[in-house]
């Protein structure tokens, strides 16, 4: 019998070797420890590196396991990881013993993302208020999940030396965690503890205060190596009872200083508010926990989700009607946000945050802190330690300060929830600089932004980054602090702009920045309302090869006829647009004084609607009769009266009219107040103010039957939440009606609403809601804030379309 016949020899399968360059936020973020256990799981051997390019991986072993890296890499990635691109190339078998990661490289093209500052992590908080660990009450702990990153950043590759950290050498204990791939801590760059990092220190005035910080007494000298604080002593709970006290305090946090002040007690924030000059617009509080406000705002799931988010930004939450009280539940004064419909509310995003509010078994301090940006107004945020003590010195009752450097300046973030969907106001703290994605790819480009509320944004190729917000430009400080942000995002992105762009206004300090700055390069200059529409719509990714029925509604743009404009319809792609509408033009009487009082828009609408100004009306009743005499002759000479067609000033002059806010002083306040009017208005009343329309194009919207009906209103007893609520309808139903005969006339049906008066989200959701049941396509802001805050995008986007190829 001939033997069975032999199996057939397996296949072995040879060596594969693989480079793999992974872009995005990677670096900082656990990324290469990552990497790591992933490649020594599927026992393969090569090495990871950080590079300027991005993470650089080369991994060696059998096909299958090649393959399954590749696969799973991107899909697993560390949570505060984004991965943009995973790029692949075979390479030589080499051989190797295991795998290993190597020192970072320098040189060559930047093209990693930097990650944003952090909240505390759950694993870094439990640290935090553990006895038995040696980062108990440590004011600085953090990890590869959480803590600081862009505000510390020097240069690229993300490594200690390139940071702020660089100065604080790591004791053997967290060089031993840094340098080991299985711990939270490897290659965490902020890492340190009680023995080797940051010091924490209180200073506090002396019995005698001065003007100037010789007159301060530290209270921070003596052995323990925590907070350098004599012994028995501790800043932060020292703290924390000048803070229960009623002191005011400069607080040092990631992106710069607070001012802090107990939130329920009310002769604290009244005298914040004197010193900051701040007239009525709102503070924001910080709470230990969402349960401390749970009572005074309401807040649901999404709310929820972004109070406690690794974000950890302002959220603006609307206030529960009726009297704000739970047995055992702190309310803040009413000083914290007068006249405002909403409470912005953040929770600690720093150890030394959760450390003010008081751990469990901490002495009774305060549970609502109001946190506002530690600078004098107009000026940009304080971060330099010595500037502090000077610049914040009449403002200060005393300084928490720490001697970690702060290299890049970062507000806290904005946001609030319309219609269950996020709307960033501010994006700052969290958000910057994660870029954001074009629909189409550009040449490196700057854009400049506008005047107020500033961001500047560079872009190339199909990514956009947008800076910090940076504050109004009117102030040198500012400028300074806007020049210096655009060098130091050009050296973390690589972005080395061929072209600028910037608004068509003559008088902007940022355009004319980039006349200045230009160096022989392009500068695009892009009306203002066109740009607000472009950043709608390259936020929704359009390619622009279809228009859309931009809505603009702002305070204040450089129109093309030189009026100022701001209440727009726009038909509009990023080649340019053609004005479909706009509200009818009125006169600004004395032109930035009535921004400020909005009795003189008031007036300057009755007489445009052929109205008398009676003393019976309360924009009347509230003009000093000189003031009044001189408007009028302003009026009937044209004297310093710019036409507007502004629906910021519209509701400027209503809210003054129905006698909501008279005097403004802050942005918006008026149009603040009448939106918080509207929302106590009877829910069975369903009447709106109807616009008289023009014919032809542009559309003009006569508000002068707005103001007629709105003084008939007054005269017969309605109230001005009743009045407030009709406008806001009226204002909706405008939007609705122009919306519906552009696509009659020209068969577009995707409308972007945007601009300033949009963060108004009865507004936004009442436009939203009429124009979506009949068929459009709503296109709404998400990430990029409605505002000038957002202006840069769009002006970036139609430069592109604007500048010549190379």
């Amino acid at each position: 019998m001939s033997a069975p016949p032999r199996p057939a020899a397996v296949a072995q399968d040879p060596p594969h070797r693989r480079r793999v360059l992974v872009r995005g936020v990677v670096q900082g973020v656990g990324f290469r420890p990552y990497v790591y256990g992933l490649a020594t799981e599927l026992a393969l051997v090569g090495h990871v590196t950080n590079t300027p390019e991005g993470v650089v991986a080369e991994v060696e072993g059998t096909g299958t396991a090649v393959a399954r890296f590749c696969d799973r890499l991107a899909v697993q990635a560390p949570p505060l990881a984004r991965v943009e691109s995973v790029d692949h190339q075979e390479l030589p078998a080499a051989g190797g013993e295991a795998f290993v990661i190597l020192a970072s490289r320098s040189g060559g093209p930047v093209r990693t993302l930097v990650s944003p500052d952090t909240a505390t992590c759950a694993d870094c908080l439990a640290e935090l208020a553990d006895p038995a660990d040696r980062r108990h009450r440590h004011p600085f702990v953090n990890c590869t999940h959480c803590g600081p990153r862009f505000t510390i950043v020097k240069g690229v590759p993300y490594d200690r030396a390139n940071t702020t950290m660089a100065a604080f050498p790591m004791c053997p204990d967290c060089a031993g965690e840094y340098a080991d791939p299985a711990d939270r801590r490897f290659h965490a760059q902020p890492v340190a503890c009680p023995s080797c990092g940051p010091r924490l220190r209180l200073i506090a005035p002396g019995a005698e205060r001065t003007a100037g910080p010789d007159s301060v007494a530290v209270r921070a000298a003596g052995p323990d190596p925590v907070t350098d604080r004599p012994a028995g002593s501790d800043p932060v709970a020292e703290a924390r009872a000048m803070l229960a006290r009623g002191a005011i305090l400069a607080v040092k946090g990631l992106g710069g200083y607070h001012l802090a002040c107990d939130a329920t007690n009310a002769g604290a924030v009244s005298l914040l508010r004197r010193r900051k000059a701040r007239g009525d617009k709102p503070f924001a509080v910080m709470a230990r926990a969402a349960s401390d406000v749970e009572h005074l705002v309401r807040l649901g799931p999404e709310e929820r989700r972004l109070l406690e988010s690794p974000v950890r930004p302002v959220v603006l939450l609307r206030r529960r009607p009726g009297p704000a009280y739970r047995e055992g539940a702190p309310r803040p004064a009413e000083a914290v946000a007068p006249g405002s419909p909403d409470l912005g509310v953040m929770l600690p995003y720093t150890p030394v945050h959760h450390l003010l509010l008081g751990l469990p078994g901490d002495p009774d301090g305060p549970r609502l802190l109001v946190m506002t940006s530690g600078n004098v107004s107009g000026e940009p945020i304080v971060t330099d330690d010595d500037e502090a003590l000077e610049r914040l010195a009449h403002l200060a009752d005393g300084w928490l300060t720490h001697d970690r450097p702060i290299h890049v300046p970062c507000d806290d973030s904005v946001v609030r929830v319309c219609d269950a969907e996020p709307l960033v106001l501010r994006r700052s703290r969290g958000y910057a600089p994660l870029p954001l994605t074009l629909p189409l790819p550009i040449r490196p480009a700057l854009a400049t932004g506008g005047d107020l509320k500033n961001a500047f944004c560079l872009g190339e190729g199909r990514q956009a980054w947008l800076s910090a917000h940076i504050g109004d430009m009117d102030d040198l400080a500012t400028q300074g602090a806007f020049e210096r942000a655009v060098e130091q995002l050009e050296s973390i992105t690589g972005v080395r702009p061929r072209s600028l762009a910037c608004d068509r206004h003559p008088g902007y300090r940022s355009a004319r920045w980039a006349d200045r700055n230009a160096a022989g390069r392009t500068v695009v200059r892009v009306q203002h309302h066109h740009a607000h529409i472009a950043a709608a719509m390259a936020e929704h990714g359009l390619d622009g090869t279809r228009p859309v029925i931009g809505v603009a509604f702002d305070g204040t743009g450089h129109g093309d006829d030189g009026a100022v404009w701001g209440g727009e319809f726009l038909l509009a792609d990023y080649a340019g647009f053609t004005r479909f509408g706009h509200l009818a033009y009125v006169p600004l009487p004395g032109g930035d004084t009535a921004v400020r009082r909005p009795y003189r828009m008031a007036l300057a609408q009755l007489r445009a609607a052929g109205l008398d100004w009676s003393g019976d009306l309360p924009c009347t009743a509230a003009c000093p009769p000189d003031e009044l005499r001189l408007i009028q002759g302003q009026l009937e000479r044209d004297l310093n009266c710019v036409p507007t067609s502004s629906m910021g000033r519209l509701f400027d002059a209503v809210s003054s009219l129905a006698g909501v806010c008279h005097r403004a002083g802050y942005e918006a306040q008026a149009a603040v107040e009448l939106e918080a009017a509207a929302l106590e208005a009877p829910v069975d009343d369903t009447i709106a103010y109807a616009f008289a329309l023009g014919d032809g194009e542009p559309v003009r919207a006569h508000a002068a039957p707005v103001i007629a009906a709105i003084v008939r209103d007054l005269r017969e007893g309605h109230a001005a939440a009743t009045v407030a609520a009709r406008f806001h309808r009226g204002v909706a139903g405008l939007v609705h009606t122009l919306c519906r005969r552009a696509r009659e006339r020209h068969g577009l049906d995707t409308v972007a609403l945007t601009g300033g008066v949009f963060a108004n989200t009865l507004l936004s959701s009442a436009c939203a809601a009429a124009l979506r049941e009949d068929g459009f396509t709503v296109l709404r802001h998400r990430l990029v804030p409605p505002g000038d805050g957002g202006l840069a995008l769009g002006q970036l986007m139609v430069a592109a379309r604007k500048t010549p190829d190379d």
